[in-house]
This record gives structure tokens, C-alpha cells and sequence, in this order.
């Protein structure tokens, strides 16, 4: 929309150019904010998710086979003690 005063005219330039500015200037700020946290992540030696889900799915699997040994050796040791008792 073009109005007849320059100084209007002018000012909306303005405004308009310092908008793109601004959000140049977020874009950057926000990519190096996003770099500085990675390397703060990095070293701290955090364990990505996929990496601690794939641990935790292990040690429930681990937990249930140990369930699973120690119900049998409970039932091996009844039949021996009933041979042992006969």
C-alpha cells in the first residue's frame, strides 16, 4: 500500500527492514544456543534415549530370565530332596 507522504512511507520501510532483522538475528541466536547446549550435553556424557531405553529393555529381560532360573532351581532342589528322602 503506497501512501502519498514519503515520511510514512519511510517509517513502514523501516519497520519492515528492522522485522527482517530481528528475526535474522533470532535465527542466529537461536543456532547458536541450540550448538552451545549440544556441546553442553555432549560433555556431560548424557546416554541418548534409544541408547537407555535399549539398557532398560535388556535389564527387564535379564530380571525376568533370573525369575524364570530361580523358579527352576527351587523346583530341582524339591525333586532332589525328594530322591535324597526316599
Amino acid at each position: 500500500m503506497q501512501s502519498e507522504s514519503p515520511i510514512l512511507d519511510g517509517l513502514a520501510k523501516m519497520f519492515t527492514d528492522a522485522a527482517g532483522a530481528a528475526q535474522s538475528v533470532r535465527a542466529e541466536v537461536d543456532t547458536f544456543m541450540k550448538q552451545r547446549l549440544e556441546r553442553l550435553v555432549a560433555d556431560m556424557d548424557f546416554v541418548p534415549r534409544e541408547e537407555f531405553e535399549a539398557v532398560k529393555a535388556m535389564a527387564a529381560k535379564a530380571r525376568e530370565e533370573n525369575a524364570r532360573l530361580e523358579a527352576r532351581i527351587v523346583e530341582l532342589e524339591s525333586k532332589t530332596r525328594v530322591k535324597s528322602d526316599s
